[in-house]
């Protein structure tokens, strides 16, 4: 049952959700159709920010409100689930320490909180970075990626080949390690990179439900018309705040 109490609460964490998605201040004037019911726990689905269709043709509409309205919500849903057999002081705790302190979760929640906390933090995050024709990297993170791989195209071909390596359905990332420095990881399934401490400015989500309306099994053209919709700005501003 949703009480006053917690539709106010909802309302709050969404406001909060909303500064997680937009770390560069963008508008959310243009927002996805749907709008997320209350949840009856700490967590709530972002709204996307932007239309359904709003990466075509390179993402297509039908595909971004699966994912984001079923896949994601599940997700929440769940993980909402878990944190409520949590012991109280845990139930206060941010995704984020969820998923760094797992190891001290009681260990009937683990998996769970795991594989649904994983699932909301990656899908937060991947919402925020993506957006249609977002060309290259500038700024200090163009330096750090030249500095880095050599070259923007060449981190293009490098993070491409780590998407492809995942065995199944799993994530590309583009991270920050403890020591500041960009590095690319993979990471099964819904797991994190936050898991083993490092930061990651932005993800290339390949389990089959991101991509399989439209490419089928080619992979490989998905994550080429994914690098199309990165939000640099955004990815960007996590660079700045993890570097800093």
């Amino acid at each position: 049952m949703i009480t006053r109490r917690i539709a106010i609460k909802n309302t709050l964490l969404a406001g909060a959700a909303l500064s997680f998605l937009n770390p560069c201040g963008e508008s959310t004037a243009q927002t996805s159709t749907a709008t997320p019911e209350p949840t009856d726990g700490p967590f709530i689905l972002p709204p996307l920010g932007y239309r359904f269709d709003a990466l075509e043709p390179y993402i297509d509409a039908r595909t971004m409100e699966i994912h984001h309205d079923k896949h994601h919500a599940a997700y929440v849903k769940n993980l909402n689930l878990a944190v409520a057999k949590l012991p109280p002081d845990q139930q206060k705790w941010s995704v984020e320490d969820l998923i760094a302190r797992l190891d001290k979760v009681p260990e009937t929640e683990r998996a769970a909180i795991q594989n649904n906390g994983g699932g909301h933090f990656n899908h937060s995050l991947f919402w925020a970075t993506l957006k249609k024709d977002g060309g290259q990297a500038t700024g200090p993170l163009a330096d750090a990626i030249k500095a880095k791989f050599g070259s923007y195209e060449d981190f293009e071909k490098q993070i491409s080949a780590t998407a492809m390596k995942v065995f199944g359905s799993g994530w590309a990332w583009l991270s920050v390690g403890p020591d500041k420095a960009l590095l690319l990881e993979s990471t099964p399934n819904q797991n994190s990179p936050i898991a083993i401490g490092n930061q990651p400015l932005l993800g290339i989500d390949v389990w089959e439900h991101a991509y399989y309306l439209k490419f089928q099994n080619k992979r490989a053209d998905y994550v080429a018309a994914l690098l199309k919709c990165i939000n640099w700005d955004a990815v960007s501003g996590r660079f700045a705040k993890f570097t800093a």
